[in-house]
């Protein structure tokens, strides 16, 4: 997937792709925090940057992760928007809880989970993460897209 590099970047912060994540993709810079390399990690997904995914994912805990195993039904994803519910760090560990909403096959979900990060020759990885169980919007709350529109009025039109 492409992304005009002057559109607002799939991460949720309010700057252009160019602007966020796209220095991370490109290897200029590496992120300073959990926060920033999960939301860079959230983007790749998103754009299918999957051997980024694999670059930032902690040696350690690949267990057999590949670029083609990422590859597998990416197309038939559509990310829809990403919530950080809280983000914390000290010198070498941290952690990020945050939903990733996405639809798959005419349904709507999220990855919900709490992710461990480590530090590693002073660079962030992913490690692994606890996955915890999503409840979708209710009709009336703000879109998870952040369309400012409510739910029912944006992406639950898209599976009914």
């Amino acid at each position: 997937m492409t992304i005009n590099i002057q559109s607002p970047c799939p991460c949720g912060r309010t700057l252009t792709y160019a602007q966020c994540c796209q220095p991370f993709h490109l290897k200029f810079n590496t992120a300073n925090d959990v926060e920033t390399l999960m939301r860079s990690r959230y983007c790749a997904f998103v754009l299918q940057h999957h051997q980024y995914l694999i670059d930032t994912h902690h040696p350690d805990y690949l267990n057999g992760l590949t670029v083609e195993l990422l590859a597998q039904g990416a197309d038939d994803t559509e990310w829809l928007g990403l919530d950080v519910e809280e983000s914390q760090h000290d010198l070498v560990e941290g952690t990020v809880a945050f939903k990733a909403w996405y639809i798959n096959n005419n349904d709507i979900d999220a990855i919900y989970e709490c992710s461990q990060f480590q530090k590693l020759n002073g660079m962030w990885y992913y490690t692994e993460g606890e996955q915890r169980a999503a409840e979708l919007p209710k009709r009336n709350d703000k879109c998870v897209c952040y369309s400012g529109k409510k739910f029912e009025a944006c992406c639950m039109r898209k599976i009914v």
